[in-house]
């Protein structure tokens, strides 16, 4: 059966910001949680500031393992914990939690990544003139690859679009669950190209948003 679109528009609407809202909030957690692993990788590997081999190697292999995994299969596979933490494994917060796990583990291999691009001369710099670790990380190694890092998260902001649509087909809200329940299942191809267009549109938009940004950094 067919939708009525003079009703159904209401529910385009939530389900676009549901999916807003997983991206957003996983974004932020993700962002914190990559960040720190990141940052954490890349001081403890050898001959930095704060070399622990067994943390890089831990960290190193953690990253290795989870980043490969198809995000549904991730979904799947991390049900109990999601139940376990959430409370559901249906719903927006219960799609988040799983997305910010998966998230964060690409974003700590961008940040390790853009930090060691830095001029190793800059950092020793800072030690020559008595700087701590914690400023080293603070004053120069994270001002050093801002501009990067930004476009960083942008890509992964775009993976987050992608992330909650499949999210939305095992119950976790937002346009994905549009698309399979309306569109896909009831075979109506007018909700499909809906939801296209609009998760299209929230891609363009997280671009130029992350283009903006990095442009504006990378020129001070």
């Amino acid at each position: 059966m067919k939708v009525d679109w003079t009703t159904f528009w209401p529910r385009i609407i939530e389900s676009t910001g549901e999916t807003v809202l997983m991206v957003i909030a996983t974004l932020i957690f993700g962002s914190i949680l990559g960040i720190s692993i990141g940052l954490l990788l890349y001081v403890t590997r050898k001959g930095n500031i704060l070399e622990k081999q067994w943390v890089f190697q831990t960290l190193n292999i953690l990253i290795n393992i989870i980043r490969p995994i198809p995000f549904i299969i991730f979904l799947v596979a991390l049900s109990p914990v999601t139940r376990a933490v959430v409370g559901s494994t249906i719903g927006t917060w219960a799609a988040i939690f799983p997305m910010t796990i998966a998230a964060s583990f690409g974003i700590a291999r961008i940040v390790e990544n853009n930090l060691v691009g830095i001029e190793p001369g800059v950092v020793e710099a800072a030690k020559a003139m008595g700087a701590s670790p914690l400023q080293i990380i603070f004053t120069v190694l994270i001002p050093e690859a801002l501009g990067p890092l930004i476009l960083g998260l942008t890509f992964v902001t775009i993976s987050l679009i992608d992330f909650s649509a499949m999210a939305g087909t095992v119950g976790g809200g937002g346009l994905g669950h549009v698309a399979m329940t309306y569109g896909y299942q009831r075979f109506d191809g007018s909700v499909m190209l809906v939801t296209v267009v609009i998760l299209i549109i929230l891609v363009q938009v997280a671009q130029w948003i992350g283009n903006t940004f990095s442009r504006r950094v990378m020129r001070r």
